[in-house]
């Protein structure tokens, strides 16, 4: 089981946070002993860039993008029934899968759909560089919540794959059964703000919240140094 790290003082508490920026220094501070060559910050698009742009900055470390998205459900595409990662990797989450009855073509269909959208993603946002070499170094993996978490553990498996000494998860947020499933993915989490009871919303940890254009991404990106 991967240790955990959270703020006692916000369990169960929401609006905690000013915005994604405010939250990203907080996390930052926690993530003090992360420092040096042997580290490297990865951000889940998008909502995970400004969290990790502020890390990134107060911990002088570089920044890379892991392009993973949530295979949206075909009715409500605003909620996901797994995950995908750009090197292939797909996350099913079963339970949901057989309560919605989707069949067979339609989770091929969401697939092909991902697949496209990450190729996008990874042309616009990292020009299709290759991801930097993982083997033996701390990797920090950060979004600004765990809802569900398949997309955080896609990205964990997908680092995890590359050989890295240590995995830590990074979130402001996160609900508390997917922090402790988390626990046995990551060799760390970090999550300041766990909040229990079977209705959990990211946004509800943020006073301020939008959702992200990927101009906003880009720039947030462009504008770190190194």
């Amino acid at each position: 089981m991967g240790r955990l790290i959270e703020d006692p003082d916000l369990r169960d508490k929401r609006f905690v946070f000013e915005d994604r920026r405010d939250a990203g220094r907080r996390l930052a501070s926690i993530l003090e002993p992360y420092c040096g060559a042997n580290v490297l910050l990865f951000a889940v698009p998008s909502g995970g860039v400004p969290i990790a742009a502020e890390i990134a900055r107060a911990r002088a470390l570089p920044l890379d993008l892991l392009i993973v998205r949530k295979l949206q459900i075909p009715f409500n595409p605003e909620a996901g029934f797994g995950a995908m990662s750009l090197n292939g990797d797909i996350l099913l989450n079963d339970e949901l899968v057989a309560s919605l009855g989707l069949e067979k073509d339609a989770i091929t269909a969401a697939i092909t759909i991902t697949k496209k959208v990450l190729d996008q993603r990874n042309k616009l946002f990292r020009k299709e560089r290759l991801l930097p070499s993982c083997q033996g170094k701390k990797v920090i993996i950060t979004d600004d919540g765990l809802a569900s978490g398949y997309t955080m553990r896609v990205a964990v498996r997908w680092v995890r794959g590359l050989k890295p000494e240590r995995i830590i998860a990074a979130v402001p947020t996160g609900s508390e059964r997917t922090v402790e499933g988390m626990r046995e993915e990551a060799d760390e989490i970090v999550c300041l703000n766990i909040r229990s009871g079977y209705r959990f919303a990211v946004a509800e940890a943020y006073r301020h919240w939008h959702d992200l254009s990927d101009d906003e991404v880009l720039n947030i990106v462009d504008a770190i140094p190194g």
